[in-house]
């Protein structure tokens, strides 16, 4: 229970304030104050930061399994970094020369850079090219056959972000051209916000960083659709209104199997296979009135009477069997 001041100490307090020996510290509140910069308008919120972390390590490990399959060695991508900073702060970052590639989204007024760290587009190139990515190159300019090496990283790049983005929309990324100068790849003013990607991809035991930067300005459709999405229900448009076990099990309709009949069995020395002739007959085990057993991926399912339809060979199910068991 809390303790009940009298009202005489009441009256003790109210003294000691009005002569000053008590006095309320308000300086020890500027430790917990926090900046703001009003010019940085913070387009994108918390949540949808979170969103689209989600939706590029969806990509990360897309474009990482591609890697894995051209490069023939360990590629592992994580998204390091997702901020909203100045496009004149991304400008001073960017080394020069550089590898970039602007790119936009087609019916959108959304531009952006995919910037590959030049040790990583030598890496890539030197590796795409049957080298072991331990080739060093003093000058660090992309030459064009070089730059023409890297276009196919980056479309796919362009594919993979498609695809991943594919669960708010369908939107269609798409390479404009190359540059080596952040200043001739001009996607927005240099006092606007842009939204900034950063991956860091390890080849290997050695990381580089990858870098997609997005012009924020007109991305207000897009967080709108963020906004409305739950990433828990996330899922592309075509699948929409279909559960996940609708979706597991048409894909599951439309899998192959191969199927094998077996009319019986039977063994035969060295020397018999050696002599065998054609025209020669061979004694099975099986009984001529046995059906054929039908195995599926070589596991026994069915039993069946041997025929032909529209002078095909096939075979009609007689019964199921499981575990050896006839049902």
């Amino acid at each position: 229970m809390a303790e009940v001041l009298s009202q005489q100490e009441i009256d003790q307090l109210l003294n000691k304030v009005k002569s000053g020996d008590e006095q309320v510290s308000y300086h020890s509140l500027d430790k917990d104050a926090v900046p703001f910069d009003f010019r940085l308008p913070n387009r994108i919120s918390k949540n949808q930061l979170r969103t689209i972390r989600n939706i590029h390590e969806n990509f990360a490990e897309s474009f990482s399994a591609y890697l894995v399959s051209k490069l023939q060695t360990i590629v592992n991508i994580n998204v390091s970094s997702v901020d909203q900073i100045y496009y004149s702060e991304y400008v001073l970052s960017v080394s020069n020369p550089g590898c970039l590639y602007t790119f936009d989204i087609k019916n959108t007024d959304i531009k952006g850079i995919l910037e590959l760290n030049t040790d990583l587009a030598l890496t890539l190139v030197d590796r795409l090219l049957g080298g072991n990515g331990t080739g060093s190159k003093q000058n660090k300019v992309i030459t064009p056959i070089e730059q023409k090496v890297l276009q196919v990283m980056a479309e796919k790049v362009m594919l993979d972000l498609r695809k991943a983005w594919a669960v708010i929309d369908n939107y269609d990324f798409k390479i404009e051209h190359f540059e080596s100068d952040i200043d001739f790849a001009q996607i927005t003013s240099q006092s606007e916000s842009v939204l900034l990607i950063s991956f860091e991809i390890f080849i290997g035991e050695h990381s580089y960083l990858m870098n997609l930067c997005f012009a924020t300005f007109a991305f207000d459709a897009l967080l709108s659709k963020l906004s409305s999405q739950k990433l828990s229900s996330i899922r592309p448009g075509k699948y929409q209104g279909t559960t996940a076990r609708e979706i597991l099990t048409s894909h599951l309709q439309q899998t192959y199997l191969s199927v094998t009949v077996e009319f019986g069995r039977g063994s035969m020395s060295i020397q018999e296979l050696i002599d065998l002739q054609a025209g020669d007959i061979l004694r099975l085990a099986t009984k001529i009135s046995d059906d054929p057993i039908v195995k599926v991926d070589s596991r026994i399912l069915f039993e069946g009477r041997p025929g032909v339809v529209n002078k095909h060979k096939a075979i009609k199910v007689t019964q199921k069997v499981f575990n050896n068991k006839k049902v």
